[in-house]
């Protein structure tokens, strides 16, 4: 199947959309709206060059992050709410998307990113196939919350260079209590293979600099230590323990969870201790990890044990 013939495809969810597992099955093409709140259009926030992402990423000239509006998930605690939880944001043509995603490559950024593409995929996926007949190099990044369709993965062979997931909920209940997503480590498990199947699960540098791969991204959140460790069981057992993991430790408690007897505070150096050693024992290596501050939000990233 062609590049083309794969973007009308998913251009035809929207008549009926599937494109998460939720499932909504409504018509976005005629106005429907469904748990996303999106239409069938573009919204994005912003697009800049983004130095805070893992360093392969980043690099020394940013990673060309896009930031769209709304998302598939809405978790209670999200880190990024005031975009993720709003569907407010410059509404754009598919022929404007590829010029911010050709502008960021003149920029110098090393990549593509959108993020959180999932409920606005096809068009997102138009956008890349027009930009690369006009000149787009960078490796396009799908940097996604891992509550995904496994048959839209599929239909991203071959035109997605790294991919970027979430793997948030080891343990459905907590998926369901935090971002009322059921089936979330299934969905997960299955779509990350699929991921693998592609891009492999190593990841693949030049200079320090991400060019095909993908990158597990694994928040740790405060008083569950237990979902962090059967995340990592599952994609020990599943997939691979070669995969690159981010363990992620800047979680900061937002207005909506002030008052949530778990989320009303940031991890402790303990917990994220817990889940670094577990990952350690379980026999992976390839992790990106960070220190840990319990008064403020320290994104900076280290690839050795930061507690020796």
């Amino acid at each position: 199947m062609s590049a083309e013939e794969k973007i009308e495809k998913l251009k035809e969810m929207y008549k009926s959309c599937d494109l998460c597992p939720r499932f909504c099955r409504v018509d976005r093409a005629a106005g429907e709206l469904g748990y996303c709140e999106l239409p069938a259009k573009i919204i994005m926030d912003c697009a800049l060059a983004h130095h805070g992402e893992e360093p392969p990423l980043s690099g020394t000239r940013g990673a060309g992050t896009i930031f769209l509006a709304s998302c598939n998930l809405g978790c209670i605690y999200c880190q990024n709410y005031q975009i993720s939880q709003t569907t407010s944001g410059q509404i754009l043509t598919v022929d404007q998307m590829t010029e911010v995603m050709l502008d960021l490559q003149k920029r110098g950024c090393h990549n593509v990113e959108p993020v959180t593409p999932t409920p606005q995929t096809p068009l997102i996926m138009e956008a890349l196939v027009l930009a690369r007949a006009r000149g787009l190099k960078v490796p396009f990044v799908y940097n996604c919350g891992g509550y995904e369709n496994p048959e839209v993965i599929k239909l991203l062979d071959g035109m997605v260079e790294i991919y970027l997931p979430d793997f948030k909920y080891g343990l459905e209940d907590v998926a369901i209590e935090f971002s009322a997503a059921p089936g979330y480590p299934e969905f997960a498990m299955d779509s990350l293979k699929e991921m693998v199947r592609q891009v492999g699960d190593e990841l693949e540098t030049e200079k320090g600099v991400a060019k095909r791969g993908m990158i597990v991204r694994h928040l740790v959140l405060p008083g569950k230590i237990e979902n962090s460790k059967e995340v990592f069981k599952l994609i020990k057992k599943g997939i691979s323990v070669n995969l690159t993991i981010s363990l992620m430790s800047q979680y900061s408690p937002t207005p909506q969870v002030r008052r949530h007897p778990l989320l009303s505070r940031r991890i402790t150096k303990e917990e994220y201790r817990q889940v670094l050693d577990y990952a350690l024992q379980m026999g992976f290596k390839n992790l990106f990890v960070q220190e840990v501050n319990e008064h403020k939000i320290t994104p900076d990233f280290n690839q050795e044990n930061p507690f020796g």
